[in-house]
C-alpha cells in the first residue's frame, strides 16, 4: 500500500529540552483513503452483531438500572486505573456505601470525578436544550473530570497553552510528543468538523479514528485519556449504535495496553489507520460479548439468590427489599440499612442478619461492633478485571 502522510514534525523546546512536536493530518485518512479490506469487514460485521446482543440483552435484563450502575462504576475504575489511579472497585463501592465517614481518598474522588463528567455528558446530550457532542461539551466534561485538589492547576475545561509530552521522566526521553499549543485551534476545528461531518465510513469505524486522533491531539495538561475513552461511549450512544451506555472499553485496552500504544504509535509514525481499526473493531467485539456473559451471569445469580432468599425461614418485607437493592449496594452497613428502607435499627438488623444467614452476605469486619457486609458473591463477579497490577505506567 501506498504510504500515506501522517503529519508533521516541529521542533519544539519543552523544560530546556528541544524535541519533536508531531502534528497529525486532519480526518479522515487520505492518500491513500482508509481501506477496509476482507478481514477488516468480517471483523466490522461482527463488531456490529456483537453490539446488536448486547443491545438485545440490555433490553431483556430484569433491571437496565442497576446493570448500568454497575457497568459505569467499572468503567470509571479501570478507565482511571490506565492512567494511574490506585483504586479499586471496592473502594469506590465502599466509599459509596458511607459518604458520611469523611471525604473520599484523592484516588477514589478521581473515579467520582469520572462518574460526574460522564453523567454530565449524557445528560446534556439526552436534553434537547443541552449541549450537542463537540469540544464545548467535552471541555465541560474535563472541568468535572479534574476538579479538585489534584486538577486545580490542571486548566480544568481548558485547552492547554503549554507543551506536553506522554512517557519518560523528560521531555527528550517522551514516547511521544503532542502538538505544540500554537496549532490547537486548527486541530481542534478540524477534530470538531469529522466529528459532524458525513462520510462513507461506517460509524464504529470512525469512532474509532476519532479517539485515536483525540489521543494524538492531547489537548489537555491531564485526563486526556479518560476524556477520550468517554468519547467513545458517547459516540456509539449518539449514534444510535446503542441506545444506552453499556459498552466501555477501558478494560481491553487496559488488557492490551502495549498493543493499544502500538497500535496509536503506527498511526503516527506510519499512517496505519488500517491496523488500529482492526484492533478497535475487535475491541468491541470482545467486550460487548464479554458484558452479554456477564450480564447473564449476574442476572442468574440474582434470580438464584432471590429464590434462596423467598425459601429462607427468616423471610420479610423487609428482607426482600433489601435484597433487591443490593446490586446497587453491594456493600453496607446496619446505619446505611436503615436509610435505604426508613426502617428502624432493630428491623433493619434483623434484616441484615435474614441475609446472612441464607448465604446472601458476608460480614467483612470481624468486628462486634461497626460491622459491614458485603454481597460478596455478586462482588466477586463484578470486580473481574477491576484490580490493581502493581506500579502504573508513565
Amino acid at each position: 500500500m501506498e504510504r500515506r502522510k501522517t503529519g508533521t514534525y516541529e521542533r519544539t523546546t519543552v523544560a530546556g529540552e528541544e524535541v519533536a512536536a508531531f502534528v497529525p493530518a486532519s480526518l479522515p485518512p487520505c492518500d491513500p483513503p482508509l481501506l477496509l479490506d476482507d478481514e477488516a469487514r468480517e471483523q466490522l460485521q461482527e463488531a456490529t452483531a456483537a453490539l446488536a446482543r448486547l443491545e438485545l440483552a440490555g433490553e431483556m435484563v430484569p433491571s437496565l438500572d442497576w446493570f448500568l450502575y454497575a457497568f459505569v462504576r467499572k468503567e470509571a475504575v479501570v478507565s482511571s486505573q490506565i492512567e494511574g489511579t490506585q483504586a479499586t472497585l471496592v473502594d469506590l463501592l465502599t466509599y459509596e456505601a458511607d459518604e458520611s465517614a469523611g471525604p473520599p481518598s484523592a484516588d477514589v474522588e478521581e473515579v467520582c470525578n469520572y462518574l460526574e463528567a460522564l453523567a454530565y455528558a449524557r445528560g446534556q446530550l439526552a436534553d434537547p436544550r443541552g449541549l450537542p457532542l463537540s469540544m464545548r461539551l467535552l471541555n465541560e466534561a474535563h472541568r468535572r473530570l479534574i476538579q479538585g485538589a489534584r486538577g486545580a492547576d490542571r486548566s480544568p475545561g481548558e485547552a492547554r497553552r503549554s507543551q506536553n509530552w506522554i512517557g519518560g521522566t523528560r521531555p527528550g526521553l517522551a514516547a511521544f510528543v503532542p502538538p505544540p499549543p500554537h496549532p490547537l485551534d486548527d486541530l481542534i476545528s478540524g477534530f470538531e468538523k469529522y466529528l459532524h461531518s458525513d462520510d462513507d465510513l461506517p460509524p464504529l469505524v470512525r469512532a474509532g479514528l476519532l479517539h485515536a486522533q483525540f489521543e494524538t491531539i492531547h489537548p489537555y495538561l491531564d485526563g486526556n485519556g479518560r476524556i477520550g475513552r468517554l468519547l467513545i461511549a458517547l459516540l456509539l450512544e449518539q449514534w444510535g449504535l446503542l441506545t444506552k451506555p453499556l459498552l466501555y472499553l477501558s478494560l481491553f485496552f487496559k488488557r492490551h495496553r502495549h498493543e493499544y500504544y502500538r497500535r496509536l504509535g503506527a498511526v503516527r509514525t506510519e499512517g496505519d489507520w488500517e491496523g488500529w481499526s482492526k484492533f478497535f473493531l475487535e475491541g468491541v467485539s470482545t467486550v460487548a460479548a464479554e458484558a452479554v456473559a456477564s450480564a447473564r451471569e449476574l442476572f442468574a445469580l440474582v434470580a438464584e439468590d432471590r429464590k434462596r432468599v423467598l425459601g429462607h425461614a427468616g423471610a420479610s418485607v423487609a428482607v426482600l427489599r433489601l435484597f433487591e437493592l443490593l446490586p446497587r449496594n453491594p456493600l453496607l452497613s446496619v446505619s446505611t440499612v436503615m436509610k435505604q428502607l426508613s426502617v428502624s435499627k432493630p428491623t433493619a438488623g434483623r434484616a441484615v442478619e435474614a441475609l446472612e444467614k441464607a448465604g446472601i452476605l458476608v460480614e467483612t469486619t470481624g468486628k462486634r461492633r461497626d460491622r459491614s457486609w458485603s454481597y460478596q458473591s455478586y462482588l466477586d463477579r463484578l470486580r473481574v478485571g477491576t484490580e490493581l497490577e502493581g506500579p502504573p505506567e508513565s
